[in-house]
């Protein structure tokens, strides 16, 4: 079981790595203090990265090429939000509530890990699933089931992260607002929408003017959302 546990993912595209993107998570944790907002999201993206690769290793995935570059290219766009903010530039619009309110200290943990997911999920995804064809050159139906297994290590872990970053028992009471607030958002319909923003973006592929409105859009609307998330609470 060991052995099978420590094997490699298969190659992916050269530059795209599920390793390399682990690696670089885990220097930006030991980089961050951990009461920063963003630091809580890469923690919880990190343990996400991690057991995807643990699958991707134990060949829980039919196609291990395709869900090692999709993942990949999926973390790939969040390392570049951090960047560009370290570089001084704005990150995409579904980043900037994320990094802006990062050290606001009315704002919970677990509204810092549902703002990065909403992030990652309602803009970075779908242009995740278009980069992972081009690179693979096949169409978004060849990585459905990739697109959906890794939704479901996901949405288990989201469970195990909205109770392990629960302030305490208060949080049970209707009255508490943080509750009607993580209530408000659905993993499950976030990644619904990915899929479909997916599929219509490859159907856009040839008209670049159409497909960069509707990528703006979704990337304002994710940011409206994480905006939402991240209403200070004390």
């Amino acid at each position: 079981m060991a052995q099978t546990e420590q094997r490699a993912a298969p190659a992916a595209p050269a530059g795209h790595s599920v390793t390399a993107v682990a690696a670089r998570m885990r220097e930006l944790r030991a980089s961050w203090p951990p009461a920063d907002g963003v630091a809580v999201f890469n923690n919880v993206y990190l343990t996400v990265t991690e057991e995807v690769g643990r699958n991707i290793g134990r060949r829980r995935f039919p196609d291990r090429r395709g869900a090692a570059t999709l993942d990949a290219v999926f973390a790939e766009r969040y390392l570049a939000a951090v960047d560009a903010v370290a570089a001084g530039r704005r990150p995409p619009a579904c980043w900037r509530p994320l990094f802006q309110y990062r050290h606001h200290p009315g704002v919970r943990p677990l509204q810092f890990a549902l703002a990065g997911i909403n992030a990652h999920i309602g803009h970075d995804l779908a242009l995740a699933v278009t980069d992972a064809c081009r690179l693979l050159d096949c169409e978004p139906a060849a990585l459905e089931g990739d697109f959906h297994r890794v939704g479901d290590i996901l949405e288990r872990l989201e469970e195990r992260i909205r109770e392990e970053l629960m302030p305490g028992p208060d949080l049970l009471e209707i009255v508490d607002p943080l509750t009607h607030l993580i209530g408000s958002w659905s993993l499950e319909r976030a990644r619904e929408a990915a899929w479909s923003a997916a599929r219509i973006l490859w159907g856009l592929r040839e008209l670049p003017g159409l497909a960069e409105e509707f990528r703006d859009g979704m990337d304002a609307s994710a940011g409206l959302v994480g905006r939402y998330l991240l209403t200070p609470l004390r």
